[in-house]
């Protein structure tokens, strides 16, 4: 009886070990006042863009688009992130960056106009493609060969926010502009729901 009652303390012991591991790297909540992405120094929204990773040593860091997280790993390498995440571009749910799926187009807004967008499963990601017509399904291990090129057209002017469609496309917006003659956004303002949202990142 002894040894079985050692054998599960121990057992319970290393549960919570793991379990205070966890929490330790998980996802924290976006505070739109005071978070800034640290590579491009932009408001982190709390919106579908948000990327977030944890050191080892249990520092946080946030961005405003996965490519700015990207180019953070090709600065300071991987080997000391604890976790990182990524958000669902449907219901802004917290994943694991390893286990999300990915869609890329040139065409597709995101803040810092990378074009890559985050679901928590293939089929959300297939669902999307299906229904703009565009993009190209990838994983995080094909993400490590992306070339990662910003597309300076999606690139607003204004720097007063974040500078994508509700829907993930430009093609909207690329019309408006042309059709009004100039850059003024006002009534873009942010709106959830597939809305235009006001002119982002230069």
């Amino acid at each position: 009886m002894s040894k079985r009652w050692m054998l599960t303390i121990v057992l319970l012991l290393g549960t919570v070990m793991l379990t205070a591991c966890g929490q330790k790297y998980a996802a924290v909540p976006i505070n739109e006042d005071v978070d800034i992405c640290v590579i491009c120094n932009m408001q982190v929204k709390d919106d579908a863009f948000a990327t977030q990773l944890t050191t080892k040593d249990g520092k946080n860091y946030k961005f405003d688009d996965i490519g700015c997280m990207n180019e953070w790993k090709k600065q300071n390498g991987t080997d000391n992130i604890g976790m990182d995440y990524v958000r669902d571009y449907n219901d802004k749910e917290w994943i694991e960056f390893s286990k999300a799926t990915y869609v890329y187009d040139a065409s597709l807004k995101t803040p810092m106009a990378y074009g890559v967008l985050n679901f928590k499963d293939k089929a959300s990601a297939e669902a999307f493609v299906t229904e703009q017509g565009v993009g190209k399904i990838m994983t995080a291990d094909e993400l490590a060969s992306h070339n990662w090129t910003q597309n300076m057209d999606n690139m607003n002017m204004d720097g007063h926010g974040h500078g994508h469609d509700g829907d993930g496309m430009n093609k909207d917006t690329e019309h408006d502009m042309d059709q009004g003659g100039d850059h003024d956004m006002s009534e873009g303002d942010h709106q959830e729901g597939g809305a235009k949202e006001e002119s982002g990142h230069h």
